[in-house]
């Protein structure tokens, strides 16, 4: 008897060791172009997640500011990572096809896109489920950011009342992280 327990704690610490804890990178998601895309990809550099809305009070500053990251800290392991959502007062109703020419159109996005999601309740995408759960945050409207660090784990999260630029020390010292540390594995 003392053998079977032991036995059964054996399989299930191995199987517990077995399963890596789980990351913002280790989803998957749907660009904007409608091809399934590893989030994996972007393992390794520092990411800011957002849930996008091309018609909110935010949009323009927010558009604008993360376009300006993304051209300042994109060429050092950085990304800005847009999510559009229509939960929140219907404010991202077009397609996927209008509401990248919008944002490319509008204020020349270069970041990745991804297609239109949920990002709360019982129909959120798991990478949103993900942040929500690991930051204690849940997105209440549109344009919230989340701070992954190049391993996959959120390091901050804002509602859309704090500006881009309010944020972006906190990112820049994650990237300046980011940077030192591949010098030191060189």
């Amino acid at each position: 008897m003392v053998a079977a327990v032991a036995t059964a704690w054996l399989l299930l610490w191995a199987a517990a060791c077995a399963q890596s804890e789980q990351d913002f990178y280790d989803f998957k998601a749907v660009n904007i172009r409608g091809k399934l895309v590893s989030l994996e990809k972007y393992r390794g550099s520092v990411s800011l997640v957002v849930n996008v809305a091309s018609e909110c009070g935010f949009t323009d500053q927010n558009y604008r500011a993360l376009q300006q990251l993304q051209r300042d800290l994109g060429p050092h392991h950085f990304n800005v990572l847009a999510f559009p959502c229509n939960q929140f007062g219907q404010q991202e109703p077009d397609t996927n096809r209008e509401i990248e020419n919008f944002a490319r159109r509008t204020y020349s996005v270069s970041f990745p896109m991804f297609s239109k999601i949920a990002v709360t309740g019982t129909g959120a995408h798991p990478a949103f489920k993900y942040l929500t759960q690991t930051s204690g945050k849940e997105p209440t409207w549109n344009f919230w950011k989340y701070l992954v660090d190049p391993d996959g784990k959120v390091v901050g999260a804002w509602d859309p009342t704090v500006p881009v630029a309010e944020i972006k020390p906190r990112i820049t010292e994650q990237v300046m992280k980011l940077i030192l540390r591949k010098r030191e594995d060189l």
